[in-house]
Formats: structure tokens, sequence, C-alpha cells
């Protein structure tokens, strides 16, 4: 059998353990939740953009530009 000092500090170490994994869940948790905000803001800038290109008048493929 161990040794009652022996159980202690390994009940020590554990704890010691679970707290730091625990916050550094916390902390992705964190990382994460900014991350999808700012994928989202991204995500309306890029539809913006799509939208904006859409309406402009481009050149159809086969036209040449005013340039020639």
């Amino acid at each position: 059998m161990s040794h009652p000092d022996d159980t202690a500090a390994r009940i020590r170490e554990l704890e010691i353990k679970v707290t730091f994994l625990e916050n550094h869940i916390e902390a992705q948790d964190r990382v994460m939740l900014e991350q999808g905000q700012h994928i989202g803001k991204i995500l309306q800038e890029l539809k913006r953009l799509r939208d904006a290109a859409a309406g402009e008048n481009a050149f159809p493929a086969d036209e040449r530009p005013p340039h020639y």
C-alpha cells in the first residue's frame, strides 16, 4: 500500500494539473469566440465586396477595353 503522504502529494499534483487544464480550456474558448466573431465580420465584408463587384459595369470578355 502507498503511504498517505504519497497519496496526498499525488492528489495535489492532479488537482494542479486539472486547474491548469481548466484555465487552458477557458482561454481557448475565449480565443475561438473571438475568431468566430472575426470570421463573421470577414464574411460580411466579402459579401459586400462581391455585391459591389457584381454591380459594376465590367467589360464583357469579348469586348475590347476603351484604350484600344
